[in-house]
């Protein structure tokens, strides 16, 4: 059974209609698909060379509620398949930004990738937001992990032997 999803209305529009009129809006692929598929508006093919990193305009700005962001993800399959990335995934749209939605691309692959004009590129992913209230103790709780961390807890056994 399918749980009933919560609909957020998002303000959204192109900032140059006659340019963007073949391209569509991000849109969610399948039923219960989390991330909307956003396309690349670029003016001509740009081709990503291994290392290259590319901010890949949308033709895009939203509006998003207060209590909310947009994080722009990579899509799986550019990933696996090819290397290619979000930069700084993932990347934060903030409720009060209203310039174009760009994607960092980065291409982490051994051969160039080139993007086209409506390539889906990247993916959008509404969620909300909770903002942290500061407060300041003299010492935290303890807990088994304690101040162990980066691999501390390790792969297998034989990693963490004696540490």
């Amino acid at each position: 059974m399918v749980q009933a999803m919560r609909n957020i209305a998002v303000a959204i529009t192109w900032l140059d209609p006659e340019a963007t009129a073949d391209l569509s809006l991000p849109d969610y692929e399948t039923e219960l698909a989390a991330g909307m598929d956003i396309s690349a508006a670029l003016g001509e093919p740009l081709t990503l060379g291994p290392g290259d990193i590319a901010l890949i305009p949308s033709g895009l700005a939203v509006a998003i509620p207060a209590g909310f962001e947009i994080q722009v993800r990579p899509r799986s399959g550019l990933a696996v398949k090819h290397g290619v990335t979000v930069v700084n995934a993932p990347g934060t749209i903030d409720a009060d930004y209203r310039g174009e939605v760009k994607v960092g691309l980065i291409n982490l692959g051994k051969a160039s990738f080139t993007i086209n004009r409506g390539d889906r590129i990247a993916q959008l992913v509404l969620a909300p937001v909770a903002r942290a209230c500061w407060q300041q103790v003299g010492s935290l709780d303890a807990t088994k992990r304690g101040s162990g961390g980066f691999g501390h807890t390790g792969v297998n056994q034989e990693d963490t032997a004696g540490k």
